[in-house]
């Protein structure tokens, strides 16, 4: 197989050509047929003697077409060219936000060797003081420009960048951080701003990194549009984006008034029509987890989970839609009071309060659970082992309860007469004692609810 074609790609770096490497500066001055992506560009003098691709911007309808265009004229230029190589001269790094680049790559009639270059990432990790990798770890990076120092994120979240054209796309739920490129036009910042229903208070525009005339501003996010004149050189930091809870709770409150509304079966509903299906959605929402949670598990197993965490979701949307008909409460109600439960029964967390291990938090959850019901006796320690317990739970889930309960008051079950059962027969060890009680022609289910309501207020007697 003979040689093919070939095109040397070099990057002009972010800036003027102090910042070009000597690799480009030797690959440039080896190549005698230099073409140009874009002469708009502080370095774009040193390719002397270059074709500029300028004008298919002026009259082709897009940048696809420009792209494509672009691509078919560096090819044809290879094949003049052979057995020599064509010089391809490409603003900032070949390898960051050149499409034609990976056109190029692509096309398997020639060879493409990449001549690596600074980009304007590198100009703008070290203009924003910040760790690209690590970007969202708020207190991590204060003092980073544009950082938010009370915004706490997942360790290790990093940096995303996102193309300008594409803002609407590519950050659906996305919280940041984001660096926006291609910003190059007022309709491109128009459409940014516009996008998000819930915006961020600030961005930061950073505009030609690298040049005598750089700029670093912090902005309103109104102002996007306003106050910035845009070139080829702009691009906007946004290190968070705020979540997209608050808009999609509020759609899916909508959407349940929507139901109960216009809906004859949703309209219909009570409390107590729907409670058979809290426990139906509960145990659908077990078998999602059991699944996602296998060695084999796929990204349906995922989606799958997250349809079913939506289910048990509605739920409690649809009693808060009920309770605020009614006039006692609203959704906002169920997450005030939730939340406010759990700070005050996590005082290691929210007070300061030291604990040793996992079951001290358990015991002062149940001492707080205590004090908040006004049980005088529980909120001093001498309290009903059994208080609080759910008497609908299944027979197996409240028996499990019931024994550890029995067991923290000192009162353990003793597994009398019960051989010892290795750790993967007890499934099978439960299913024979199924078997036989109902041989006996006795019913599971009630036996053990009965068992576990004798052990319980045994333990209520003696405690």
């Amino acid at each position: 197989m003979g040689r093919r074609p070939s095109v040397i790609v070099v990057g002009l770096g972010p800036g003027g050509p102090d910042l070009l490497t000597t690799g480009t500066l030797d690959a440039i001055a080896a190549c005698p047929v230099r073409l140009l992506r874009t002469s708009r560009h502080p370095s774009a003098g040193v390719v002397d003697g270059a074709k500029s691709f300028d004008h298919l911007y002026e009259t082709l309808p897009s940048f696809e077409a420009v792209y494509a265009a672009i691509v078919d004229a560096v090819v044809q230029a290879a094949h003049e060219s052979f057995p020599q190589p064509v010089l391809y001269a490409v603003p900032g790094s070949p390898m960051v936000a050149e499409h034609t680049v990976e056109l190029l790559l692509a096309n398997p009639n020639i060879d493409v060797t990449i001549v690596a270059a600074l980009s304007f990432l590198d100009l703008t990790w070290a203009r924003l003081r910040i760790d690209p990798l690590n970007a969202g770890r708020g207190r991590a990076v204060n003092g980073g420009i544009g950082v938010e120092p009370e915004v706490e994120q997942p360790i290790g979240r990093g940096v995303r960048i996102v193309d300008g054209l594409r803002f609407a796309q590519d950050t659906e739920g996305e919280v940041g951080p984001l660096l926006v490129s291609q910003c190059h036009s007022l309709a491109v910042l128009s459409d940014i701003k516009c996008t998000p229903v819930d915006p961020p208070d600030t961005v930061v525009v950073l505009q030609r990194l690298g040049l005598p005339d750089e700029s670093i501003v912090t902005i309103p996010w109104d102002d996007l549009d306003r106050v910035i004149e845009p070139d080829h050189l702009t691009s906007l930091w946004i290190h968070h984006m705020p979540s997209p809870l608050r808009t999609e709770m509020a759609r899916l409150v909508q959407v349940m008034a929507d139901l109960r509304a216009r809906c004859p079966w949703d309209s219909e509903q009570t409390h107590r029509s729907l409670a058979p299906y809290v426990v139906e959605e509960a145990y659908e929402l077990i078998e999602a987890i059991d699944a996602d949670s296998s060695p084999g598990a796929t990204d349906a197993d995922t989606d799958h989970l997250v349809e079913e965490l939506g289910d048990v979701l509605f739920q409690t949307v649809f009693h808060a839609c009920l309770g605020e008909e009614e006039g006692r409460f609203a959704l906002a109600d169920v997450a005030r009071v939730l939340s406010d439960k759990l700070v005050r029964r996590h005082p290691h967390v929210f007070a300061g309060l030291a604990v040793a291990d996992a079951d001290e938090v358990v015991r002062n959850w149940e001492r707080i659970k205590g004090e908040e019901r006004g049980d005088a006796a529980a909120a001093s320690g001498d309290h009903d082992p059994m208080a609080g317990l759910t008497e609908s739970l299944p027979a197996l889930t409240y028996a499990a309860k019931v024994a550890k309960r029995a067991n923290a008051a000192g009162q353990p079950v003793q597994p009398a007469g019960i051989p010892a059962i290795p750790e993967d027969q007890v499934g099978e060890y439960l299913l024979a004692v199924v078997a036989a009680v109902r041989k006996m022609g006795l019913d599971p289910e009630t036996e053990l609810r009965l068992a576990a309501a004798r052990l319980r207020d045994h333990v209520r007697r003696s405690a």
